[in-house]
């Protein structure tokens, strides 16, 4: 059974994904986790803004698993591409569009009014393009250029994302899917 401090966590990086980070508050967060209201400020002296940057830290973590099992079972990565925009958009129906991606909800709202919390989601991000990259490397793209795929790959998803739910359509996210697959192909190729 988790702890009443990753209880608290868990709660958070869910609220948040779903409604964002500001629409997500505190006593909300205590129902959620089932922990007394005190113990927030226990565990997170630093308040919400602390919790907020832990729970996209744990949230990034979970979420970056998705590279490798997605790439490393694909037979290529250009397929492991079309993959991963394919999952996305399964999952993007599956939660009636709810559930997209928790950095990106949080990084649109909070990163012009909280360094705390902007640097919480550049920092996923950059791990995120690093796992995409070493798949690329892998395949034999030079590091600059397995770099810039990954990059390509998690920007056109991130975009998609925010499409495909405004528009309650996966369409934005299989297109994104077939182009980045079409780069990465063309980019492994020159290899």
């Amino acid at each position: 059974m988790p702890s009443t401090r990753e209880r608290i966590v868990e709660a958070s990086a869910e609220l948040m994904r779903r409604q964002g980070y500001s629409a997500t508050g505190v006593k909300q967060i205590a129902e959620m986790a089932r922990a007394p209201f005190g113990s927030l400020y226990h565990f997170f002296p630093g308040g919400k803004e602390q919790l907020g940057a832990e729970a996209i830290r744990a949230s990034g973590t979970l979420y970056e698993l998705l590279i490798p099992a997605v790439f490393d079972q694909a037979a290529d990565p250009v397929t492991g591409v079309r993959d991963f925009f394919a999952g996305a958009a399964t999952h993007l129906v599956e939660s009636d569009y709810a559930d997209a991606c928790p950095i990106a909800t949080v990084a649109l709202e909070v990163s012009s009014s909280s360094e705390t919390l902007r640097l919480a989601c550049a920092e996923v991000f950059e791990r995120w393009i690093n796992a995409g990259a070493e798949r690329f490397s892998a395949a034999g793209a030079a590091p600059a250029t397995a770099r810039d795929l990954a990059l390509a790959m998690l920007s056109a998803l991130e975009g998609a994302f925010v499409i495909a739910r405004a528009t309650r359509d996966t369409k934005p996210l299989l297109v994104a899917g077939e182009i980045t697959a079409a780069a990465a192909q063309a980019a492994l190729r020159a290899v």
